[in-house]
């Protein structure tokens, strides 16, 4: 970290999809002549930017951006390598910043980054060969009532479309005989800067409805052709999210277009609620409405002076 003694602070902008966390943070980003890092843990996937509502080019032209775009959805990327990542980008930015806002929906990895990640123990192949197998005979639902009874925190947060994070959740409960929560989250690592916490919030109807016109204007940019072009990928774990399932089954002849974009809106609708589920738990996070620039940067310079 800089040889400089002022003090170094990281602004987690934090909040739902849709809520207006990238108009928000850009704002303060100029007012404060502060970089952005990204911790949306699908932003950082070149090939799906409409899908995932990474910053434009525009957007990013107005306050520069860490993380957007940088991976290939190829790639295997972790919680855990994005915790070490950003780090090391912080470390350089703080040699000529006081100020680095993170800003993003994927509440683990900003956790990750502001707290630390927990190395969460190797388990069993077996054990999740069998959970797999109970997925191909019985689907999701068995193993989402042993998730909720073996850990109600995590049933709570988890997306439960998504069977990879499902598994990896049971295997760690039945493995250790803790929850998964309690391991994820078991220690707080010392970081060499201040975290000051904002969130963007909106009437829960405001929120929905701004879902659903976002759904729209993705589908006008070309969501639909960017799923396609990704569909041999499919098993990719980048791609095991609410936009691209529904366009996939659509293709497989599952289910219509329009039955396709409605699943879309209400899903996400869902994700947004267990977003918010996960970020109202913090009790310092001080909210927000997506235009009270003014307010949210009188707060954070209120916390820096303190």
């Amino acid at each position: 970290m800089s040889a400089s003694t002022s003090p170094k602070y990281l602004v987690a902008v934090a909040g739902p999809t849709a809520s207006g966390k990238t108009g928000l943070s850009i704002a303060l980003s100029q007012r404060f002549g502060a970089p952005i890092l990204s911790c949306d843990s699908r932003q950082f996937y070149r090939e799906i930017p409409i899908g995932t509502a990474a910053p434009t080019a525009q957007e990013q032209a107005a306050a520069p951006h860490h993380f957007i775009g940088t991976r290939s959805i190829t790639e295997f990327y972790t919680c855990g390598k994005y915790e070490k990542d950003a780090l090391e980008l912080l470390d350089t930015l703080y040699r000529e910043q006081d100020v680095v806002f993170l800003v993003g929906g994927s509440g683990l990895y900003m956790d990750a980054v502001c707290r630390g990640f927990d190395d969460v123990p190797e388990t069993d192949v077996r054990l999740r060969e069998e959970l797999n197998r109970r997925i191909e005979t019985e689907g999701l639902t068995g193993l989402l009532e042993e998730l909720r009874q073996l850990d109600p925190a995590y049933y709570e947060q988890v997306d439960r479309c998504n069977p990879k994070r499902i598994v990896r959740a049971l295997e760690v409960c039945r493995s250790t005989g803790k929850t998964y929560t309690e391991i994820r989250r078991g220690r707080q690592n010392e970081r060499p800067f201040r975290t000051i916490g904002i969130g963007v919030s909106l009437p829960r109807e405001e929120l929905y409805a701004r879902i659903d016109r976002r759904v729209d204007e993705m589908l006008a940019a070309g969501l639909e052709e960017e799923a396609r072009r990704v569909y041999p990928l499919r098993e990719h774990n980048a791609l095991q999210t609410v936009g691209y399932r529904e366009l996939f089954d659509y293709f497989d002849g599952l289910t219509g277009r329009a039955e396709a974009v409605e699943l879309i809106k209400r899903n996400t609708r869902r994700y947004a609620k267990r977003q918010m589920t996960w970020y109202r738990r913090d009790p310092e996070i001080v909210w927000f409405a997506p235009d009270e620039v003014d307010r949210a940067e009188a707060y954070v310079r209120s916390r820096m002076k303190g």
